[in-house]
């Protein structure tokens, strides 16, 4: 299996053609391995298989090329799971509704592979999760079929750490960590990596890997929830919580900087804290310091609110309700069409619910897809930025900062703005009517 990997004839497949099995699938191609691609989802399938790439940043032409050279195909038909030598898992780990992990998908691919797991095979999760998943749920799972791990066929975890929209690091450009259950599960699953990112780091034991990623993720979110109670308190004192970050950074040891922001989006940072909360209390911890930062994190949209409506009583004479407001940015970051868990889906409910009118723009999604917290917001569609648009409003809402805005043309054309990621003052933006929150 070894010589197969270095010689590039070790068949690929990956469960999950989303945020992370695209880009992990051309990789593989370009390292030049051919990969099969497994979805649910046969619409997602078809375009991939035409070539037309539904992520902003990963290029049709990629896609066909990839397709014509033969190297990557895309099935719904998960009877051919039996055909890759490697499958590595990238499916989603949601939340429930009462903020517990919904490990369903991994459960549901797992019991999908087991049915036709073969000898020699190598299965790799690499969707973030809490310690312990990798040997508690799948192994049990995959086992069942007689077959015995680290003997009959191999497993592994190896986070993913896919950034959408960050043009200096892409998934052959970022170290990998790998765990194996086994030394030899380790050193297949690192040879694989190894052929395909940068660097490999291993470690030792599935559960290490898993923790990692979510160390990472913690990290974040912990720092973030700090600068953000940390807004607040300056606001209360007349300081710009951005003009102090931008002087601390220039402190070359001791201090990174973080930014504040209306709250947390993507899949990972909002998510990933409470997979190790959830797990910590099977050993009877209390994780205070991570769920305080959560609670920090998730209340930002109503204090942006708060903010909203006290500008517009101050400036306009006018509160909430039947107030016209456009929210600019649905995506959860810049640059990107990613709306996972966006701050920004949060604000435009509560801020109908205050009586106000919302519209939004965004370039990048025109149209609000169906989600399943939001789903009575699907179908919108993003307005035409104009200045005639932007002063028919009462306000306007940055809620991401996307690149390619004309932020100052924004502000002068604006009856109010409420900035709640800097990005008119970066434009050289200034007045009265521009609020930071």
């Amino acid at each position: 299996m070894l010589e197969r990997i270095a010689g590039r004839s070790y068949l690929i497949g990956i469960v999950g053609l989303g945020y992370v099995g695209v880009p992990l699938a051309l990789a593989a191609v370009k390292a030049g391995f051919t990969v099969i691609g497994f979805d649910i989802d046969a619409s997602r399938v078809d375009k991939l298989n035409q070539g037309k790439s539904q992520i902003k940043h990963i290029s049709d032409a990629a896609l066909k090329a990839a397709a014509t050279a033969g190297k990557f195909s895309a099935t719904a038909d998960f009877g051919r799971l039996a055909e890759p030598d490697a499958i590595l898992i990238a499916v989603p780990t949601p939340l429930t509704r009462h903020r517990e992990p919904d490990l369903s998908y991994i459960e549901k691919t797992a019991e999908a592979i087991a049915p036709r797991l073969r000898a020699g095979q190598l299965i790799v999760l690499e969707s973030t999760t809490w310690p312990g998943t990798t040997r508690e749920v799948i192994k049990p799972i995959l086992e069942k079929t007689g077959l015995a791990s680290g003997k009959d066929f191999y497993l592994a975890f190896s986070p993913e750490r896919e950034d959408p929209g960050n043009e200096a690091f892409g998934t052959a450009t970022i170290p990998k960590i790998v765990g194996g259950e086994g030394a030899a599960a380790l050193e297949l699953a690192n040879a694989l990596y190894g052929a395909l990112v940068v660097r490999t780091v291993p470690v030792s034991s599935t559960a290490t890997a898993e923790a990692v990623k979510l160390t990472e993720n913690i990290f974040r979110s912990v720092n973030i929830a700090l600068v953000n109670e940390l807004k607040v308190i300056y606001d209360a004192m007349g300081i710009d919580i951005w003009e102090v970050i931008d002087a601390a950074k220039t402190k070359p040891f001791g201090f990174m900087p973080f930014y504040p922001g209306p709250g947390l989006g993507g899949h990972c940072i909002p998510i990933d804290p409470f997979y190790l909360t959830w797990k910590a209390r099977e050993y009877g911890i209390a994780t205070r310091f991570i769920e305080l930062a959560g609670e920090i994190n998730t209340s930002m949209p109503v204090y942006v609110v708060a903010r909203l409506a006290e500008a517009l009583d101050r400036l306009a004479g006018r509160g909430l309700s039947g107030a016209k407001i456009l929210l600019l940015g649905i995506a959860y970051k810049k640059n990107v069409d990613d709306m996972r868990e966006s701050p920004a889906l949060v604000l435009i409910e509560m801020l109908e619910k205050r009586g106000a009118e919302v519209a939004y723009f965004d370039p990048h999604i025109p149209i609000i897809p169906r989600t399943r917290e939001h789903a009575a917001l699907a179908g919108r569609r993003s307005q035409i930025l104009t200045p005639s648009v932007i002063g028919d409003y009462d306000a306007v809402l940055i809620a991401t900062d996307h690149d390619g805005v004309d932020y100052k043309s924004l502000a002068d054309h604006a009856k109010l703005v409420l900035d709640t990621r800097n990005a008119c003052a970066r434009a050289g933006a200034t007045g009265d009517r521009i609020v930071k929150a």
